[in-house]
């Protein structure tokens, strides 16, 4: 009987965390990513205050950070004689591995799990922005605190502005991000019991599930998944102790997402949004840009170090004391056809297309913390489709040049100095997934407008469609 009840359990669990993932697919990861963009800007706002007042300096290593998972920055303590070194870095960093989180993380539920939530709150956390005071507890909250009080010193209203706004935000958004990750790590707890349950537990008796016993049995079943004693714990009781029904039944309850009464609202429908979402993440390719121009620029020095005799190396300190304009330097590189499907050769002047590199990743940089934003946003939609296809097809060119030129460099150095060429392929890889989520927003906005204008055609208006309002799990 005890084991037709978990198996029911198991089967009624499966189901309604399908239909919980589902909704945190709709609302609460959607709804995540719109806070911690806010987070993100308010942040940067103090950040950039905090670099004009010279609380902090400028971090020299900032572009050649290698970010590929979500790291908390340091936390611990620091001599004060290396106060502004250490916070220019911690913040530095901080500010980083937000801009990661926010235009390159995937905020999906089927890539983020226990771990990751733990990171994302973390990182949230990292400066107590709830309870900000240089009396906190907290080394960074009390250092950034008590910079945030001299910025103030001494300032324009519009500067004081911008704080109190920013300190607003962060407070704001803190406490409603931290309830939405709070949802999330309910889901994926109850799916790893879910998982052990499947694999191990199911048909182990009451005397057979203890954690030594389910850890043993993980790495054969369960390859690569962390033991956690205290989830596991939770699934001995829920399943072997007397009060094991009341335990489970709670956890469906909480679990179930609850739908609201129904309330008819006219929802209006704003398809600039994802256009404006799509030129947010192709600017957001300025950051492998930026170290690609830093790679390229070094590699041509490797490259002119070869050829470079006495004379040589007058000419070029006269063009640079009298900044000259350098000699041209020409590349024949070898790029793939795609109408043809065979290579063919291309000449590159390299100087003049660094040069148009540097104002594309302006442009770039724009897209995201610059004026060129609310410009685009006040355009039309039909302005905005043709300034992103522009971008994207753009990048998109770049990218293949840019790996001809990689494949140049490494192909033509001599062999002593093969060593000393730096390879762009990190950057490459990130490039092509800019321009490839960019691109399949444009498609996501045509779909939606093209179904848009087939419910036109059947009478309806899509901008004014009665719509049940968002549900909401209880929990």
């Amino acid at each position: 009987m005890a084991e037709m009840d978990i198996s029911n359990y198991i089967e009624n669990l499966q189901q309604v965390l399908l239909a919980r993932k589902d909704w945190l697919e709709r609302v609460e990861l959607l709804k995540l990513k719109d806070e911690l963009r806010v987070f993100q800007s308010a942040f940067t706002s103090l950040y950039n205050i905090f670099l004009k007042k010279k609380s902090i300096d400028e971090d020299p290593y900032k572009q050649e950070t290698k970010i590929s998972e979500i790291e908390v920055p340091e936390t611990g303590a620091f001599q004060e004689n290396r106060r502004i070194e250490q916070l220019s870095i911690r913040l530095s960093n901080f500010d980083s591995q937000l801009d990661f989180l926010v235009n390159f993380y995937q905020l999906g539920v089927d890539f983020l799990n226990l771990d990751r939530i733990k990171r994302i709150v973390g990182l949230i956390r990292y400066i107590d922005w709830v309870s900000f005071s240089p009396d906190s507890q907290s080394l960074m909250t009390k250092a950034v605190a008590e910079m945030t009080n001299h910025s103030k010193v001494g300032v324009d209203s519009l500067t004081l502005s911008i704080i109190g706004e920013s300190l607003t935000k962060l407070s704001k958004i803190t406490g409603a991000a931290m309830n939405t990750l709070k949802e999330l790590n309910i889901y994926y707890r109850e799916s790893y019991k879910l998982t052990v349950r499947q694999k191990i537990t199911k048909t182990m008796s009451a005397g057979e599930a203890s954690p030594e016993n389910i850890r043993k049995k993980m790495p054969s079943v369960m390859p690569g998944s962390p033991f956690y004693r205290e989830l596991i714990e939770e699934i001995i009781k829920e399943d072997y102790s007397d009060n094991g029904v009341d335990l489970r039944d709670n956890i469906l309850n909480n679990l179930m997402v609850k739908e609201e009464k129904q309330k008819v609202v006219k929802q209006v429908v704003n398809y600039k949004n994802i256009l404006l979402e799509g030129i947010i993440v192709i600017g957001g390719s300025s950051n492998s840009f930026t170290e690609i121009l830093s790679k390229l620029s070094d590699n041509q020095t490797v490259m002119e170090s070869r050829k470079k005799g006495f004379f040589e190396a007058i000419k070029e300190l006269i063009r640079q004391i009298t900044n000259a304009e350098p000699e041209e330097v020409i590349y024949n590189i070898e790029k793939m056809d795609d109408t043809k499907g065979v290579p063919i050769k291309e000449k590159l002047n390299f100087h003049q297309f660094m040069d148009d590199l540097e104002k594309k990743n302006k442009i770039l940089i724009s897209f995201v913390r610059g004026p060129a934003y609310q410009k685009l946003s006040a355009m039309t939609e039909e302005a905005i489709i043709g300034y992103l296809d522009k971008n994207i097809r753009e990048v998109m060119a770049l990218h293949k040049t840019l790996g001809s030129l990689d494949e140049y460099f490494k192909a033509n150095v001599i062999a002593s100095d093969r060593e000393k060429i730096k390879g762009i392929k990190p950057e490459l890889s990130a490039l092509k997934n800019s321009y490839v989520k960019a691109n399949q927003l444009l498609y996501e906005y045509n779909a939606q407008k093209e179904q848009a204008e087939q419910m036109k055609k059947l009478g309806v208006n899509p901008s004014q469609v009665e719509v049940a309002a968002p549900t909401s799990a209880s929990t």
